[in-house]
């Protein structure tokens, strides 16, 4: 696979969710609608409180002002009031009458300046006027019948306030301060009467509230009746007794506020009433719930009027990018179906590359395969015409021949993961010790090989000739990348890796590295090296498989394999082996490789027959592997009968034929295959000696959970003599 090729299909299609992103953007529309909603809830409730507030402090500092503004009024009218009577003195009606002209002067002088006073008027003890300070000679008017004049005899010397009234003299809109006079001797002798003009008052309550057409003020008598008021009513019905207002007004309460609907013009209003001084009339001042409301709901409508401007725009926003992302989908979804398409004609075209290697393996291994015939014809063509006497030579060329065609055939299975393994507990230093010459003998001799050992190295667990495989085909690829010569370094130490740091699982490892100062790789080939069929070595001169069976081995022992390269600066291989628990036992598990083993001694000559007398049944397809373990086992003494199929042997036992051993290979035709025939054995023979061959490892595990002995192919008949000799007496 060349870097184009790892750029589009190693790196996975980014992921889009299209739903999540939907869910989000409603999400945050729906949040943009209930937020600003919210907020202009929260500012318009607090809003409206304040307005309210704002409208009580409004109406009490009004109220302050027209009460002060009342007071001095009625103070003053109160000093006019007390002079004019100790100016009359003890006078009686016809004394008053008889200087007439001058008390009009002096009551003239009196209120020339005062805006407020419409007149000062003094009216007898019958209520016939007297003196005025606007008339002389004063017209004949009687107020004898008035409230005014009544209720001042009744109260005299108090101030009396009356209801407003028009003035008989000079038919103005005032209310009077009416005030009596006693004699020394308690006689009463009239009333001192000034005329306010309640315009006087209205205007300053005009001018008070600035054109503020919610606002209300009043001067009210003790009883609720109104004085002067702004605005005017047209209503002339007076207020009600029982108000809230009148109620305080009659408990003689200095100041205070409330909310009341108007007795007079039925509106809802705050107000807020002062006492005048210590006479019995209050100011009030009173403001509109309805307008506090309008005007509340107004800035609402501006404030939200405001704020919709950027919530439109960002409501559309969101809709126009929902919008896009529907369409993004679309076209996200088309293109992941041309992605899909043009996925499945690069596999289509990657797996005709592959066959094509395929084609080449093939053709590779049928060269190498065809040399190893051609070394065993040859030799048996020389065998025969030397009438099989003296053929010492073509039997050892026929043995390597068989040799390295066992040596392939093991290559090409480990690759493809079909090799059964006989995995034992391995010393590494003795077993790097014993496989050291074969690994020196692998390499060009221009080449120096170094072995370095950490003390206390972990035991492992694998198989012996897998590893040994592994080391030699590292070895060999390393001499090829050092044409000239060059140094080979092997080192072995314990190693615990933690993921964090690096791509191998977390544990504790003994860490096998092969590093030499070669080429070395580039990048792009350093990727591949692993693959199977991939190699960089000229056609014919390599298959593709060595670095590959390496990362097999170390894999079906549990492990890693990986490779670091500078080009031109060398290569280093690390083979991870997990660690095995269990202590290593050197003395009985150390690993010897085949080529310096110490010969065994021939158990099956013909001066020593271990088997004599055994019967074994051999099951066994392949008519020439069946014909030479006969031979081999007729040599050990035994007594060989052979059925091709498993079915054939299983009838055989059926039938009652009893065997020593049964020998069966796993992989046959027809019904049975041997690891049935084992499974039916076990069951309806469970004594039944029964031993196991193959070449393959596709279900071994089924004879592994039986608890049946197997024999890999190629074995030697020494591995068959030791699983059935303790049955056979020496």
């Amino acid at each position: 696979m060349d870097s184009t090729e790892s750029a589009t299909f190693d790196l996975p299609l980014p992921a889009r969710n299209f739903a999540s992103m939907r869910k989000m953007l409603l999400l945050v529309l729906g949040a943009s609608i209930a937020i600003p909603i919210a907020c202009l809830c929260i500012y318009g409730y607090y809003d409206h409180l304040r307005r309210f507030e704002d409208a009580r402090e409004l109406t009490e500092r009004l109220t302050r002002v027209a009460d002060e503004h009342a007071l001095k009024v009625i103070d003053l009218n109160q000093q006019l009031e007390t002079r004019v009577v100790d100016l009359l003195g003890d006078s009686d009606d016809a004394q008053i009458k008889s200087r007439e002209e001058a008390l009009h002067r002096t009551l003239d002088d009196m209120s020339g300046t005062l805006a407020q006073i419409a007149a000062i008027s003094v009216f007898g003890e019958k209520g016939a006027l007297l003196a005025n300070s606007r008339w002389y000679p004063s017209p004949s008017v009687s107020i004898e019948d008035r409230d005014d004049f009544q209720s001042a005899r009744a109260v005299a010397p108090v101030t009396y306030f009356s209801l407003p009234l028009r003035g008989k003299v000079a038919r103005s809109d005032v209310f009077t301060t009416t005030m009596g006079r006693i004699g020394h001797d308690g006689r009463f002798l009239g009333v001192v009467s000034i005329a306010l003009k309640r315009d006087y008052l209205t205007d300053f309550y005009r001018e008070l509230a600035g054109g503020d057409q919610a606002v209300v003020i009043g001067l009210y008598r003790r009883d609720g009746n109104i004085l002067a008021r702004f605005p005017a009513s047209t209503d002339s019905t007076q207020p009600a007794t029982n108000t809230p207002f009148t109620t305080a007004f009659r408990n003689n309460e200095l100041y205070g506020s409330m909310r009341m609907r108007s007795s007079v013009d039925h509106v809802d209003r705050l107000l807020a009433f002062r006492r005048v001084g210590d006479y019995p009339l209050y100011v009030s001042t009173g403001y509109a719930v309805s307008a506090i409301d309008a005007r509340w709901r107004n800035n609402l409508a501006l404030v939200a009027t405001i704020a919709l401007l950027p919530c439109i725009a960002v409501w559309l926003l969101i809709l126009f990018s929902i919008r896009r992302l529907n369409a993004e989908q679309a076209a996200w979804e088309r293109w992941q179906a041309e992605v899909a398409t043009r996925l499945s004609i690069e596999a289509s075209s990657r797996q005709l590359r592959r066959m094509g290697a395929l084609g080449n393996l093939v053709a590779n291994v049928a060269h190498d395969f065809n040399n190893l015939l051609m070394v065993v014809g040859a030799n048996m063509e020389l065998a025969r015409h030397k009438r099989f006497n003296d053929v010492e030579s073509e039997v050892l060329a026929v043995e390597r021949a068989t040799a390295g065609a066992e040596s392939l055939a093991r290559r090409l299975m480990s690759v493809a993961r079909k090799q059964p393994l006989k995995r034992e507990l391995l010393d590494p230093a003795d077993w790097l010790r014993s496989v050291l010459d074969l690994v020196k003998k692998s390499v060009h001799p221009s080449v120096t090989v170094t072995l370095e050992l950490s003390p206390d190295l972990w035991g492992v667990m694998a198989d012996p000739v897998e590893l040994e495989l592994a080391l030699v085909n590292v070895a060999v690829n390393a001499s090829d990348a050092m044409p000239y010569g060059g140094r080979v370094l092997i080192r072995c130490q314990n190693a615990r890796v933690r993921g964090a740091d690096t791509d191998i699982p977390d544990g504790e490892y003994v860490l096998v590295s092969i590093t030499d100062n070669g080429e070395g790789m580039t990048e792009q080939v350093r990727r591949r090296a692993f693959e199977p069929l991939f190699t960089t070595k000229q056609r014919g001169a390599g298959t593709g498989l060595g670095l590959t069976q390496v990362l097999a081995a170390c894999e079906q022992a549990g492990g890693t394999a990986r490779i670091t390269s500078v080009a031109g600066s060398g290569t280093t291989v690390r083979l991870y082996l997990p660690r095995h628990h269990v202590p290593a036992r050197r003395e009985s598990n150390a690993y010897v490789p085949p080529d310096v083993a110490t010969p065994a001694s021939a158990p099956a000559s013909v001066e020593e027959v271990p088997l004599r007398g055994t019967s074994v049944l051999l099951v066994e397809d392949n008519a020439d592997v069946a014909a030479g373990v006969t031979a081999v086992l007729e040599v050990l003494g035994c007594t060989v009968r052979h059925e091709q199929s498993a079915d054939a042997a299983f009838d055989l036992l059926g039938e009652g034929y009893g065997f020593d051993l049964v020998l069966s290979d796993v992989q046959m035709p027809g019904r049975m295959n041997g690891i049935d025939l084992a499974e039916q054995i076990t069951q309806r023979l469970p004594a039944q000696k029964l031993v196991l061959m193959t070449g393959y490892a596709d279900e071994l595990e089924r004879a592994k959970h039986l608890g049946v002995p197997i024999l890999a192919k190629p074995f030697d008949m020494d591995d068959l003599l030791d699983l059935i000799a303790p049955r056979v007496p020496h």
